[in-house]
């Protein structure tokens, strides 16, 4: 889930506020009233998750939602610390505290697990990992925590090795062995669906899969491993600020994410490529998931 390693300076911010923060066409909160929960999203599957509560089970829990989706990962966070919003829904820790670090003073509060995009290794011409040729492009998303991510993969089904010492912060940097003599060319994740005709293969992020369909369109050859840490890594979940944590709104939100139509709509819309986390913080096993 991410897009660009650089974040914006206080003034972009503002601009990219003003580009992106329009209510989507599938807001069903009319925005006039105190009482409205301002929540941001990237549209797939943030948004469809959230639009289906707001469809279904909103109105019978008394919640007024507005869904504002955004097309990039930088813009949401920016967004909840201008007070443009109340929450997001689009992250997991890893790009969180990335974020945090390195963008304006903000504390923001991660406050529940909803869900794991996989991370799928695709190619439109290569049909196998053994048929990818010598010195093969492998594509993978430019920001750090995603770039560790898509690494692994690489590490896994053994086309490279990893400095161990760098962690969950790896770069194509930290590659200490490379016995087929791949290159690995960081792009904003957005891209990678696009630019997938012009490299051998591309690891891509679970949303962008599933918008450019290429779990059907495209050859998978790998997927992201589930490691003993994936859920606190990987998650994306639910943001607010510090200070609203405890409103009854954003708690009301928590609930209805984890309710079990929820879990439902995620296991039918995206089996195996959206993973379903409940309130406990466990994976929610899907038939017909998409094999290791």
């Amino acid at each position: 889930m991410r897009t660009t390693s650089a974040v914006l300076g206080a003034a972009a911010l503002t601009l990219a506020l003003a580009a992106c923060g329009a209510p989507s066409e599938q807001s069903g909160g009319s925005g006039d009233g105190e009482d409205v929960l301002r929540v941001g999203a990237v549209p797939v599957p943030h948004g469809d998750i959230l639009s289906f509560i707001d469809d279904n089970l909103a109105e019978e829990a008394g919640l007024d939602l507005e869904i504002r989706e955004f097309s990039d990962y930088n813009t949401p966070n920016a967004a909840l610390v201008e007070g443009e919003l109340d929450a997001n829904y689009f992250q997991h820790r890893s790009f969180l505290n990335e974020w945090v670090a390195n963008g304006p003073d903000a504390d923001l509060t991660y406050l529940t697990d909803v869900h794991i995009e996989r991370l799928g290794l695709y190619s439109e011409d290569v049909e196998s990992l053994d048929d990818l040729p010598e010195g093969a492009e492998i594509a993978v998303p430019n920001d750090p925590a995603n770039l560790s991510r898509a690494l692994n993969i690489l590490e896994t089904e053994g086309l490279v090795t990893i400095d161990p010492e760098a962690g969950q912060t790896a770069t194509e940097n930290d590659i200490t062995d490379n016995p087929r003599d791949i290159t690995v060319t960081p792009l904003e994740a957005a891209q990678l669906p696009r630019s997938i005709s012009d490299v051998d293969a591309a690891v891509v992020n679970g949303n962008y899969a599933i918008e450019a369909d290429l779990a059907e369109e495209a050859n998978v050859l790998a997927w992201e491993p589930e490691g003993e840490d994936y859920v606190e890594a990987y998650a994306n979940g639910l943001v607010t600020l510090a200070e609203n944590a405890d409103d009854e709104r954003v708690q009301l939100l928590v609930e209805l994410l984890h309710d079990e139509r929820v879990l439902e709509f995620v296991q039918e819309s995206w089996q195996g490529v959206v993973l379903p986390v409940d309130a406990e913080g466990e994976i929610v096993e899907t038939e017909g998931a998409v094999q290791e």
